[in-house]
């Protein structure tokens, strides 16, 4: 249906990522950290006291999530990312790979990226 090895990191682009406390204890266990240590650095307040992950810059999309691999394009904390990130796309197919192999095959370029911004 889709391969997230052949995607530039199109859904980590997002300019929320929410995290719940259970993301955290798993992100700061992968990373050898509190939970409250993890959160601090790894995540900021939105509306409502709800978490969501710190982003950086990207060449691609201006602002990415701070655990995905600028350079080969990967998460780095794969095997703890958060439950959205899991769950993601959902039923069915990801559009993002669709749109992305389709652009791939009329470009004629299999390493074409269409740049977005969701800002």
């Amino acid at each position: 249906m889709y391969n997230c090895k052949k995607c530039p990191g199109y859904c980590c682009s997002y300019p929320l990522i929410a995290v719940t406390r259970r993301d955290m204890e798993r992100l700061a266990k992968h990373l050898g950290l509190s939970a409250e240590e993890c959160e601090k650095r790894h995540t900021r307040a939105e509306a409502h006291r709800r978490r969501v992950m710190r982003r950086k810059s990207d060449t691609h999309f201006g602002r990415i999530c701070r655990f995905f691999d600028t350079e080969n394009r990967r998460c780095t904390v794969y095997e703890a990312r958060p439950a959205i990130c899991r769950a993601f796309p959902g039923d069915g197919r990801c559009g993002y790979y669709d749109f992305l192999s389709f652009e791939r095959r009329a470009q004629n370029d299999p390493n074409f990226v269409a740049v977005t911004t969701h800002d």
